[in-house]
């Protein structure tokens, strides 16, 4: 999918299911912020990872429109879903029964999230 695909088509989406998150999960401000400020960490680290594996030579991005070699719109969703929605769903559950929920989720989350990085990089690997 290309990246001007992605920013019309998945985006408002991802923006959509964020703005039903911060709907019915309804975090204060200080909490909503700090989601934010942990997501945007999260994504320019990805984005640092990735322009280390591009200058590595380890990988690189075949798209059009890439700016400092790098999909910068595909950051989002790192950003919103993985970075301060998951925040928020463990500082829901962080306080009563569902503490193991909130667990599952801070040593599931980066394991997925390596696992995948992991297995794309191995199987569309032509080398």
């Amino acid at each position: 999918m290309e990246i001007e695909a992605f920013a019309t088509l998945v985006i408002p989406f991802i923006i959509v299911v964020y703005l039903a998150v911060l709907l019915f999960i309804r975090p204060p401000r200080v909490v909503l912020l700090a989601s934010l400020l942990g997501g945007l960490t999260m994504g320019v680290l990805n984005a640092l990872f990735d322009l280390l594996a591009y200058y590595a030579h380890w990988w690189h991005y075949t798209l059009n429109g890439l700016i400092l070699h790098l999909p910068l719109p595909f950051y989002i969703t790192p950003i919103l879903t993985y970075g301060s929605i998951v925040y928020l769903l463990i500082w829901r559950f962080w306080h009563g029964r569902g503490h193991w929920v909130a667990l599952l989720l801070l040593i599931f989350v980066p394991i997925f999230r390596a696992t995948t990085d992991i297995v794309g990089s191995t199987v569309t690997y032509t080398g």
